[in-house]
């Protein structure tokens, strides 16, 4: 409000100057600047005190003050996954477009997933497209609608399944918006009349879980490489990191990407799930159930006689398999590969979603040995399934050389997943959390130098 008063206290002629300079100095670096600034200032237009008439350039003054630039990726750039593009039409015999996810840190090490796009041709030349240099920020979906049945059985997961719950949701419908939950609390809380320490607990805990599932749509016609998902719920406050995306196929043919990250408020991290047909418009949701734990989840990219199957590292050390009839849910584990070899015996976990191979289900894994040094190795899981290992690699497939050595995190290699080209494993990669670049390999090589 202290702001807002000084800028209304400039004469008019100051105030068009002041923006002047402003966009002057401002507008060859963002697209759409003057409509952001009008969305800044409408954002805060309720703090004015009276409801004198604006003029355009004091209203954009307005917004300037309550703007600021943040560079994504002014820190890193790093722990990449790769998927094939939706669109795959205007190319050569041979070669094939991808969309390369990333980790982008910037100012106060805030982690947000960004994107790239490229080919592979038939001899395995990567070309990655040239980035803009602009983001333009998703937008929320005010219409974005929960599912009443998947909602409950998430509040029952967090154990809140009291009747205060039946006397909010009775009345909303089998589809219902943020705007419907937030009214229903409302009537419910005037009707019932409950303790303020009693009734806050209670809503504060529903509505965190409605904004922890969210939708955000990017602007359709932008380029991809600007367009980010920023931390937008109050569990991502300190960032989204290491999304690992895949190209999901249903039995009938459907496709979807779907991809998992990790959530950070500072404190506590949260496996969430990312669904998208597109890349402009991701739903954002929470995963649930007694092994939701930890960090490094990724599915596999079709089901496993009738079920999702996805592995998994709660416990910090070891991979595992998880099966579940739903893709939000996993209650149960099984052990699929502990530290064996001298240069994972910290660690191992996965590298992105298994690859299929008419040999089994290949799983780029990462493993921390001595002096916390990061290498990718790699391992085959029956197709049939997928909890018992059929081959893996005694030494490491990639390991940092002196080049890739130094950084922010040093002595680290790591991945998000890769894919198959003509026979061709394609490994992006980032090199000591600081910058991303590719390896290939023949898979029948890394196939051949597996051991039972």
């Amino acid at each position: 409000m202290k702001i807002i008063g000084r800028i209304m206290e400039l004469a008019d002629d100051e105030a068009e100057r002041l923006l002047a300079q402003v966009l002057a100095e401002f507008h060859g670096r963002h697209q759409r600047l003057v409509a952001f600034l009008e969305e800044r200032a409408e954002a805060v237009r309720h703090l004015l005190l009276t409801d004198r008439p604006l003029s355009a350039a004091r209203r954009l003054l307005i917004g300037s003050h309550f703007t600021q630039e943040y560079a994504l990726e002014s820190a890193a750039l790093f722990n990449p996954s790769i998927v094939w593009h939706p669109r795959q039409d205007g190319l050569p015999a041979g070669t094939r477009r991808f969309i390369l996810s990333l980790r982008a840190t910037g100012e106060g090490h805030v982690s947000s997933v960004g994107f790239r796009t490229g080919t592979i041709d038939a001899g395995g030349t990567i070309a990655l497209t040239a980035a803009t240099g602009f983001v333009t920020a998703p937008r929320a979906v005010a219409d974005s609608r929960y599912e009443k049945p998947l909602f409950l059985r998430k509040l029952a997961e967090l154990g809140i399944v009291d009747g205060l719950v039946d006397l909010v949701f009775d009345g909303l419908a089998d589809h219902f918006t943020l705007g419907d939950l937030e009214a229903a609390l409302g009537q419910a809380s005037r009707q019932q009349r409950l303790r303020r320490k009693v009734w806050e607990p209670f809503a504060n805990s529903i509505l965190a879980l409605a904004r922890a599932n969210y939708e955000i749509e990017c602007e359709p016609g932008s380029d991809i490489s600007e367009r980010v998902l920023f931390p937008y719920s109050p569990a991502e406050t300190n960032g989204i990191e290491d999304a690992r995306f895949v190209r999901f196929e249903e039995p009938d043919g459907v496709v979807r990407y779907y991809g998992t990250c990790t959530a950070f408020d500072g404190s506590v991290m949260l496996p969430e799930f990312l669904a998208t047909d597109d890349f402009v418009r991701f739903k954002v949701s929470t995963l649930n159930g007694a092994e939701i734990a930890n960090k490094g989840f990724a599915l596999f990219p079709r089901r496993i006689r009738g079920a999702y199957a996805m592995l998994s590292r709660q416990d910090g050390e070891n991979i595992y398999l998880m099966e579940s009839d739903m893709l939000h849910f996993w209650h149960s584990k099984r052990l699929v590969l502990r530290p064996t070899h001298p240069w994972e015996f910290i660690q191992v976990g996965n590298c992105g979603s298994p690859i299929e191979t008419p040999r089994g289900w290949l799983v780029l894994t990462h493993g921390v040995g001595p002096m916390r040094k990061y290498s990718i190795g790699a391992a085959l899981l029956d197709l049939d399934d997928p909890a018992r290992v059929i081959g893996r690699l005694r030494e490491p497939l990639l390991s940092p050389d002196e080049n890739e050595r130094a950084g922010y995190v040093p002595n680290v290699v790591y991945s998000c997943g890769g894919l198959l080209h003509e026979g061709l494993l394609v490994i992006p990669y980032s090199m000591s959390d600081y910058a991303t670049t590719f390896a290939t390999v023949p898979l029948d090589d890394v196939l051949a130098a597996m051991t039972a």
